[in-house]
């Protein structure tokens, strides 16, 4: 059996993937606090800004994947605040890179040892993994971290026969982006893709699945922002 096992499919681009590796002969495992609304899928609530989440899952989680002859780990599940670097409590900056990037590094440690030759770490960054805009302190720190954290996943898992890459979508039409972005500023947004739109969720599933299956991008920063028009 081939599993993806992927935080944060509870709603937007994690939903969508979860459905297109279902379609695709993948079972799939979701961690994350609201449960999968796809019903195919199998649901583990996790608080991932918990540092001791994977300690009550571990177990159930290990036996399943434990002959699994492939794996696809989707590092998804993201947290985004709008905070700037002279008004960021530590406190709070440490609960963005708890879940961005320290629940990543749980779940690498306890699962690649169950990972076969096949298998596959991909991370999800951001167009702010390589760049930076006013009032997203804490989110474009960890996304610019994930890219580091993927390079080194390349590095230190070679000959095991898996391979990783770093996923960075443009503006997604995700709950995020909506939650984020105010209608009025929604044309604008659109206006800096040189398709005139939003990337569509499912635009960047199939973005992962074919990541998954193509190790020839091992190390790779796969960017999928239908080209980001420059200011």
């Amino acid at each position: 059996m081939k599993y993806l096992l992927i935080t944060g499919a509870s709603a937007g681009i994690g939903l969508s993937a979860a459905k297109l590796f279902l379609d695709s002969g993948y079972a799939v495992i979701n961690l994350s606090r609201r449960a999968c609304p796809e019903k195919r899928a199998l649901h583990f609530t996790a608080d991932l800004s918990d540092p001791d989440f994977f300690t009550p899952i571990k177990d159930e989680l290990e036996k399943r994947l434990e002959e699994a002859e492939e794996i696809v780990l989707v590092h998804n599940a993201a947290r985004l605040t709008n905070d700037t670097v002279d008004s960021t409590d530590s406190n709070d900056l440490r609960r963005t890179i708890e879940i961005n990037l320290i629940a990543s590094n749980t779940l690498n440690k306890n699962l690649i040892p169950l990972m076969k030759t096949g298998s596959s770490i991909l991370y999800i960054g951001s167009t702010l993994s390589e760049k930076a805009v006013p009032n997203s302190f804490s989110y474009v720190t960890s996304k610019h971290a994930v890219i580091g954290m993927m390079r080194a996943t390349c590095q230190d898992l070679t000959s095991t026969g898996i391979h990783t890459s770093c996923i960075c979508p443009g503006f997604t039409d995700t709950e995020m982006l909506r939650e984020h972005v105010p209608d009025e500023f929604m044309d604008s947004i659109k206006e800096m893709s040189s398709y005139g739109r939003l990337v569509d969720p499912e635009e960047i599933a199939n973005t992962i699945l074919w990541a998954s299956q193509n190790p020839v991008i091992n190390g790779s920063v796969l960017h999928a922002n239908l080209g980001q028009i420059e200011s």
